[in-house]
């Protein structure tokens, strides 16, 4: 598949799709005319597909410096009459939380999804949060796809219901929705308007206190009128079963399609109740489903949220049921969810035996990753940054348990691994700088921390102004590899790249450093190990906020501009001293049987950084 087919291709016809994908072509046939995010995974394709196609599609489409930042230029323009779409994984949510909370509040003119994709099992995250419950705090609706078909779908019945209520609406995706694949039918690309405008009338959009009271009892109001509207939405369901069965299950996003599966191929005696808008909850839909039931099976991952809700509505009835899911521990409290488990967790409940799918076992078995560490790539300039760092510590003769390291969100956090074990607390974007601003006032250990370019633009520069002003003394490393790089190669404010692929401004590091008041600054290549060394030591005997910009592109998206040559192992000269496998640690590096060192060309990015690592010059270009 093309990714121009996204909105080229007609209605009828069907392409397969991720479920990132889909949600690309649902904000198409939905009419948005207006999207933002800040990349990460499990939603960085949604934003990789857009900056590509956005200006062919009709569309406008920026990646924000934040989440926050992302959240509100979409509500601005949804609050000016556009359809806008503002996406990010689930701990975004966490840092727009301000603003999701008070767009609530304040509703919107035009439609606006906001999409969170969810990360049940942390593939690649630092925790396993449940929006649906921030939406719930928020009070916006929640709609829950299954598939992509149902995420194109429920981005256009999402536009609908939030220009019907005036209200912000969540489709809550998770990893395995997002990139799952599947056959999408496609519906009619409806272009979006293209130009906005916001009038001054209503309640209004400035939420001091008087005025949020008012727009606190509107919201109410919208869901309330929103869980009637559930009781009969398309979103939700009966899917199979019959008045005889004794045993219903509810369920939604990606844990139907397990109990799907099941249900048809052994026949399950058991109704199904599949919930696709989630929040606000319609009562009477679920009144209807349970009420002759005696055992109510809860399927869903994460957090009970159904099942808490299920088992609130029967407690009010005065209903003796017996409801079943995480609380009475038939299903896993943590992490996803996989066929096996719900199976196991149905034949409990059925008293029946459900035989396991012929080979099922093993091949779950052969989908967990091998147990080995991620690594830093070949030729990245992180390894060597590290490398540099290590050695002004080791020359300035600094122990190991007088020296902190307060890493990040991005590539570098791999450096927690050895030999370098460079992260001793890392929570979330940002935090870095923060974090060894408190350890220097906690402490008279030497505070280091580490941070990207994309991820200091993110939320690095507000605690590097606190620490200034509040007189720390601490080194700041700002990794600056000129890319959005962890989430797939997205631009930052700090290259010239934008996201049509134009030249636009740079913001310089350096620059807002100096502006801030950093007492030492200085930009080195990592390229050139002996001089970042030399700059190490000087930052680590500085007294103040040294800021240190390590400038070199990441070698999987930015082409190098020096003239690469191949290198090869003299035997000779080889000592076997293994500094370059163990101390530098490059996966290009490898030892045969007989101890010999060589280059694997095939992972080799012809960095050089190894020739200066070598103590005996063993490393040489091939000739």
């Amino acid at each position: 598949m093309k990714v121009n087919d996204i909105y080229e291709k007609k209605q009828g016809e069907k392409l397969f799709l991720l479920g990132n994908e889909a949600a690309v072509r649902g904000a198409l046939e939905a009419g948005i005319s207006f999207a933002s995010t800040y990349p990460g995974t499990p939603s960085s394709e949604i934003g990789n597909v857009l900056a590509r196609i956005a200006k062919d599609a009709g569309l406008y489409f920026e990646f924000s410096v934040n989440e926050m930042v992302a959240l509100e230029v979409s509500a601005a323009a949804a609050a000016s009459g556009l359809r806008s779409f503002v996406f990010m994984k689930h701990v975004g949510l966490n840092v727009a939380a301000d603003a999701f909370m008070s767009t609530a509040y304040t509703g919107v003119r035009g439609g606006m999804i906001i999409l969170s994709a969810d990360d049940p099992s942390l593939h690649s995250s630092q925790n396993e949060q449940d929006n649906r419950i921030m939406a719930q705090l928020a009070g916006v609706p929640v709609l829950e796809p299954s598939n992509p078909q149902e995420v194109k779908d429920f981005m256009v019945y999402g536009i609908s219901l939030s220009e019907q209520f005036e209200i912000p609406v969540m489709i809550r995706t998770t990893t395995r929705v997002s990139h799952m694949r599947g056959v999408v039918e496609l519906g009619e690309i409806k272009p979006g308007k293209k130009e906005g405008f916001f009038k001054k009338e209503g309640i209004g959009f400035t939420i001091v206190p008087a005025v949020a009271r008012k727009l606190r009892q509107n919201l109410v109001e919208k869901l309330q009128k929103i869980a009637i509207l559930g009781n009969s939405s398309p979103m939700n369901r009966v899917i199979a079963g019959n008045s005889q069965n004794k045993v219903g299950i509810i369920t939604s996003g990606a844990s139907y399609n397990y109990v799907q599966d099941l249900v048809n191929e052994y026949s399950l005696p058991v109704n199904i109740l599949k919930l696709g808008l989630c929040y606000p909850f319609s009562e009477e839909l679920l009144k209807k489903f349970i009420s002759n039931l005696e055992h109510i099976i809860v399927v869903e991952e994460v957090e009970p949220f159904l099942e808490r809700e299920v088992l609130s509505l029967i407690g009010q009835e005065g209903w003796q049921k017996k409801v079943h899911g995480k609380l009475d521990k038939t299903f896993p409290a943590i992490f996803e969810y996989h066929p096996d488990i719900i199976r196991k967790g149905l034949a409990k409940v059925l008293q029946i035996e459900i035989p396991e799918a012929e080979g099922l076992a093993a091949e779950l078995d052969d989908l967990k990753p091998p147990a080995r560490p991620p690594v830093l790539c070949p030729g990245c300039p992180h390894r060597s940054t590290a490398y540099a760092l290590k050695k002004a510590i080791q020359s300035l003769k600094i122990k190991k348990e007088n020296i902190v390291f307060s890493n990040d969100i991005g590539c570098y956090s791999l450096v927690l691994q050895p030999p370098y074990q460079m992260a001793d607390y890392c929570i979330c974007m940002g935090s870095s700088i923060g974090i060894a601003s408190g350890l220097s006032k906690a402490t008279k250990q030497k505070i280091v921390a580490m941070i990207g370019d994309s991820t200091f633009f993110h939320a690095g520069i507000p605690p590097l102004i606190n620490a200034i002003y509040q007189k720390t003394n601490m080194m700041i490393i700002v990794m600056d590899n000129r890319v959005t790089a962890m989430t797939g190669g997205q631009p930052n404010p700090g290259i010239t790249t934008t996201v049509s692929g134009e030249e636009g401004p740079t913001i310089s590091i350096e620059e807002l450093a100096k502006a801030a008041g950093a007492g030492l600054v200085r930009v080195i290549n990592p390229d050139n190990l002996n001089d970042s060394q030399e700059v190490f030591k000087e930052a680590l005997q500085y007294e103040g906020v040294s800021v240190i910009i390590s400038r070199s592109p990441c070698v999987m998206f930015v082409p190098r501009k020096a003239e690469r040559v191949t290198y090869q192992v003299n035997q000779e000269k080889c000592t076997q001293c293994l500094i370059c496998l163990k101390q530098f640690n490059c996966p290009a590096l490898y030892r045969e049987a007989d101890g010999s060192v060589h280059i694997n060309y095939l992972l080799c990015t012809e960095c050089g950084y190894c020739v200066q690592v070598c103590p005996q010059n063993a490393i040489e270009v091939k000739k």
